[in-house]
Parts: structure tokens; sequence; C-alpha cells
């Protein structure tokens, strides 16, 4: 697949050196596509923009992350598209053809994971790496009918990533197979004490299920729900936050847009990079965001954090949608584009602030389209909400 097109537009077209991996392994025989953000020792980064692309010279060293999925096993296949310095929701690079949803073509894969979700949605990969800052693995996993966590923040390390909102960014993987997810997160994930991370107690946030788009959103999101029931026992309704969803929202847009500007703003501010649509949007917002503003949110984050962790307690189990329902239609104008987006990141703004883990399971479907459902979890729990979903699969297949 390297340095060839694909009919998905999942994988960049560019020549890459060979990547060495190990012939045994936990994850030998299977494939790994990898996010055009992660650092491949003797090829380039590029981050979803040419002029990036053009400055960077070859890395000296592969990413942690992604040099353990090597070490594995796995054997790589490509670099997959990314969008625009990983600074958007729906997997439109203005620079670059858009990646193809194979589960619904007429409809966006999502992004910024957006090739790497293409490539294990068509099969081109048995595991795609991708990034979590605002819903970059959540939205893409949704929409394409693929499995998809969002780590605790801070689990995986990011040395040899392109960072977006540090205090926010998490790594990522894409695959079909709930078993191989769970194989390449033993590979992935450090181990816990014994004891830790176990969810017994499932609740519900009534102001997240509102977010869904309609009757027949919340018809298919009751019917995952009772599914998820099954296992993990019927969500109670926990009281309302005291922080409302919009506070929240615009918490996290403030500091992801503080923090990109912080990442990005010396290299963008140097030269007309040509940034798309929406993208140079965002940048411009975190340009305006002082300190003082960034300080203020912090503190909202921090006390969002604690009262969804008394929430949490030690073993509390937050069921909820992942996105509003179907990936959006590539027909949609950019002004119904960026509304689902901003509705969108007010549920997937939940995990992001709070650095909890999140995954997400493609357990149904609305207008024809792939649509997942989520559990989030307390810190460190990221293989327990893994597990849960393999138990989830395997009582829907009856085994």
């Amino acid at each position: 697949m390297t340095g060839t097109r694909d009919p998905l537009n999942a994988f960049l077209d560019r020549p890459d050196t060979p990547v060495a991996n190990a012939q045994d392994g936990p994850l030998a025989g299977l494939t790994l596509a990898v996010k055009d953000i992660y650092d491949i020792a003797g090829q380039k980064t590029g981050c979803g923009n040419p002029q990036r692309l053009a400055d960077a010279a070859p890395a000296r060293e592969t990413a942690p992350a992604i040099k353990a999925l090597l070490e594995a096993g796995a054997r790589f296949v490509g670099r997959t598209q990314t969008d625009e310095l990983a600074f958007s929701l729906m997997g439109q690079n203005a620079h670059y053809p858009e990646p193809v949803n194979p589960a619904a073509p007429e409809r966006v894969t999502g992004g910024s994971s957006s090739g790497s979700a293409a490539a294990v949605a068509g099969g081109l990969a048995d595991i795609a790496t991708g990034s979590d800052t605002g819903g970059s693995i959540r939205a893409p996993a949704s929409f394409c009918g693929l499995v998809g966590l969002r780590a605790t923040h801070g689990r995986i390390p990011l040395d040899g990533a392109m960072p977006l909102a540090p205090s926010l960014d998490t790594f990522g993987w894409f695959t079909k197979d709930i078993a191989i997810y769970e194989r390449a997160a033993e590979v992935l994930l450090p181990p816990l004490s014994p004891g830790e991370g176990k969810l017994s107690r499932p609740f519900r946030l009534a102001a997240l299920d509102a977010l869904l788009l309609g009757e027949a959103e919340a018809g298919e999101y009751r019917r995952m729900a009772g599914t998820v029931a099954q296992v993990v026992g019927k969500p109670e309704t926990a009281p309302a936050l005291s922080h409302s969803i919009d506070d929240l929202y615009w918490c996290f847009r403030k500091l992801q847009a503080h923090e990109a500007w912080a990442s990005h703003g010396t290299w963008i501010s140097q030269a007309d990079r040509g940034l798309g649509p929406g993208v140079k949007d965002r940048f411009e917002f975190g340009a305006s965001i002082t300190d003082e503003v960034a300080a203020r949110e912090t503190a909202r984050r921090d006390a969002f954090r604690a009262e969804l962790a008394g929430l949490l307690g030690e073993d509390g189990i937050l069921v909820m949608p992942t996105v509003p329902g179907a990936a959006p239609l590539k027909s949609g104008t950019f002004e119904e584009l960026q509304a689902y987006r901003e509705r969108a990141l007010r549920l997937l703004c939940i995990s992001g602030l709070s650095g909890f883990p999140q995954i997400t399971l493609p357990l149904g479907s609305v207008d024809g389209a792939p649509f997942g459902i989520s559990l989030l979890g307390t810190a460190g729990s990221d293989m327990e909400l893994i597990r849960l979903g393999r138990r989830i699969f395997e009582q829907r297949r009856g085994t």
C-alpha cells in the first residue's frame, strides 16, 4: 500500500522508507497504518499540511507507541491522512483528496484521524493509529462502524507525536474487531494494580442524551443502551451537573484553541500557510484567547473533573451517546457541518476535559449508516472498558 494510491484515499500517496517489525509477537500477522502525526525513523511527518511536510526533516526515531506496535509484530503498510494539523472533526482536508467512509460513502469519515478510520473500515489495515484531542478517535469510529478508545490522558506516551493541545491530546487506534483491539491494548497500556478499574455501577446524564439529533437517533440509542444494559445493568439517571453543557463546551473550545495556538502559532505566523476553511478560523480563535481566560477555564475544568470523579467513584460507568447521530452527509453545507461539529463536541468534551477514558462501540445504525454508543469510566479503567466492550459483543452474538 505504501507509495500507492488506494480507492479510499486513506493513505498518503508518497514513498516511504521501509519499516521493520518483529516477526513474532502478540500482533504478528496483523497490518498497521499510522496517522501522519507520528514520527517513524527515516520518514517525514507531514501533519496534514504540505508546507509542514516540506519543512520537515526525516525523523531520527520512531514514536514509542508506534515502536511498541511494530515490536509486537504488527506490519506497517503506510501513513494515513490526517486533517490539517489535526484540528478538525470531519475528515475534509483542503489539501488532499477526501478519504471515503466505506460504511457510508455519501457521508464523511470524521477527523482528524480520517485516513486511519477509512483504512480499517475498508479492510486495508487491521489496526490504524490515530489521536484524540477533541474526538478524533471516537467520532470517526462511530461514523465508520469501528471500535475506538480515548485513553486516560497521559496513559500512553505521545513522544514523537505532533502536539495540538497537550493537556487534551491522547493516543488512540481503530479496529473492526474488539478482540484485536484488546490485543493492541495489552501492548500499549501499562498494567494497573490488581483490583483497579472494576466498573459495575452504570449511570446516565439526561443532558447528554438530549443532544441526540432526533427521534430516529433517540430510538436507536435506546436500543443500543438496552444491549449494553444486558451486560452492565440498567443505568440510573444521575443528578444534573453543576456545569452546563454549553459552559463545558466553551471551556473545552477555549483551552484547546489556546494550546493549539501555543503549539503552532509561531510557525503559522511566519508565512501564509494556506490553512483550509475552519482550521484557519480555529487557529485565529486560539490567538484571541488570553492567558487569563485560559487560567479561568482551567479552574472550571478542574472543578468539573472533580465533580465527575465524584459521580464515578471507584466503580461508576457513564453510558452516553458517542456523537449526536450518523456521520453528516458530504453534501452538507459548511454551516451544516459546523452545526453538527458543535453539537458533537458537547458530547465529546466530557472525556476530554475530565481526562477519563471513553470507548465507543459500533452497536447501531441510523439511516443506513453506523452509529456508536459510549462507555466512560474512571481514570485508568481503559482495559476494563475494552473488556466490557468484548463482553457486550459476545452477549449480542449469544456466545
